[in-house]
């Protein structure tokens, strides 16, 4: 199956006025890219969200009183349902700007792999241990390389 072989239900929530958003396609793109072979039938919400919704989302949910780039919420349904849904991904706008900035990236490019990034946490990836976040990082940096984007995490 092919990564557009996969059905892909994307409800994309804009809660920030922001005119640099990418466009709906560009974030399917992304996530069909982290999906890769792993499900044929794929439901999430991406929703954008502004600094303070960021921030109470961060402190509720991490115990972080500040805004974060990227919240990844996944969906665990018992063992013995079977459903699509992937969960949901919170990206605060204004963060990644100014990440793309500070790490002098096309800001669609730092999109990219927020959403790829975000995705792979959806599917079980994490990078607490060295271990694991070497390979969560290499599979970012083959996905976001494949699209056409820059390494993620060289030095500028």
């Amino acid at each position: 199956m092919s990564q557009q072989g996969i059905s892909l239900d994307l409800d994309l929530q804009i809660a920030v006025d922001n005119p640099r958003l990418p466009t709906q396609a560009e974030f399917e793109t992304w996530v069909r890219a982290a999906i890769g072979q792993t499900k044929p039938v794929v439901e999430l919400t991406i929703r954008i969200v502004d600094i303070a919704e960021s921030q109470q989302l961060n402190s509720t949910y991490r115990g972080k009183d500040k805004p974060t780039n990227v919240l990844s919420f996944p969906f665990e349904a018992p063992p013995e349902v079977e459903l699509p849904l992937l969960g949901d991904l919170v990206i605060c706008a204004p963060v990644v700007e100014q990440e793309a900035i500070e790490q002098n990236k096309p800001l669609i490019a730092h999109w990219a792999h927020m959403v790829i990034h975000g995705s792979l946490h959806l599917l079980g990836y994490d990078h607490i241990i060295d271990e694991e976040a070497d390979e969560m990082e290499s599979l970012e940096t083959q996905l976001v390389e494949g699209l056409g984007f820059d390494n993620p995490y060289k030095e500028a």
